[in-house]
């Protein structure tokens, strides 16, 4: 009677192997190329942001690949299911941004509280002197959407929806995060579970709505808010207040954390409603 069972393990246990090297390929395919052109446009002819054009002209055609395009043709279809690129009814567009954006906001303010108990890793960005700001700013600014494209491809699309599928949500999200926090070089324990907490919000968001499109929009605008962010300030938002800071000390860590909570009850909310409005789509068409 344990065979089923440990051949459905078996099974499962190829799932996630499987997944996460398509996943992993799918996200160096994409962003090997843009760190090749975008540390050639910090070398060579910094005057002009030229890299942002041939990256442009490459995610056209990765994500045309992804979604089906080109051969060969007995994988295409697969391809297009992988990606899950579907349109969406604009009230499951609204939904989807409304939560995805207040699960943003509610990890800000949490690790903003946490960092008042315990000191986070500092985030910065290379050094770009010598490099002129309209450049830099530019190349900023695209990455924002080209980590948004290729991320959400990798993640939510081609490494989580197989997970998803065939071992539950949960387990989806625990792995596309710990896999999301290796692909950050940067990465150190005590931020593990910050990587997991965004393949939450995106992932969720992306197997309520049924696409990863709404994941792409919000992944975009929370990189573009970081990385002006970290140029602008040379840390990160969450950061501003310090481990023992007069904060830390005070009665306002504590109205932090009741803000943190409230807002997280409005997000579980917001997630239950775009549940609901999304079966509602599905149930009209």
């Amino acid at each position: 009677m344990e065979a089923p069972k440990i051949k459905s393990l078996q099974s499962r246990l190829i799932v996630i192997a499987q997944s996460i090297a398509i996943g992993m390929l799918v996200l160096l395919a994409g962003t090997i190329p843009r760190n090749i052109l975008f540390a050639a446009n910090l070398h060579y002819f910094t005057k002009i942001p030229w890299a942002v054009a041939l990256i442009a002209i490459f995610l056209w055609f990765f994500w045309w690949y992804l979604n089906g395009g080109g051969g060969p043709e007995s994988t295409a279809a697969e391809r297009r299911i992988m990606l899950r690129a579907r349109k969406l009814p604009g009230i499951v567009w609204a939904w989807a941004l409304f939560a995805g954006a207040l699960g943003i906001v509610t990890l800000v303010l949490g690790l903003r509280l946490l960092n008042t108990l315990i000191t986070l890793p500092e985030q910065q960005l290379p050094d770009f002197s010598g490099v002129p700001r309209f450049t830099v700013f530019t190349l900023l600014l695209a990455a924002a959407p080209i980590a948004g494209i290729v991320e959400e491809a990798a993640f939510r699309g081609y490494m989580q929806r197989p997970i998803e599928k065939y071992c539950g949500l949960p387990i989806a999200i625990l792995i596309t995060g710990t896999m999301f926090a290796i692909a950050h070089l940067d990465f150190t324990l005590i931020l593990w579970p910050y990587y997991v907490a965004v393949a939450a919000i995106y992932g969720i968001v992306t197997h309520l709505a049924g696409s990863i499109l709404p994941a792409i929009v919000l992944h975009t605008g929370g990189n573009i808010y970081s990385n002006m962010d970290l140029w602008l300030h040379d840390k990160a938002e969450w950061q501003a207040i310090a481990n023992g800071s007069g904060i830390a000390q005070s009665n306002g860590a504590g109205w932090l954390g009741l803000e943190t909570l409230l807002l997280l009850l409005l997000t579980i909310w917001a997630y239950w409603k775009l549940a609901k409005v999304a079966n509602a789509a599905a149930f009209s068409r």
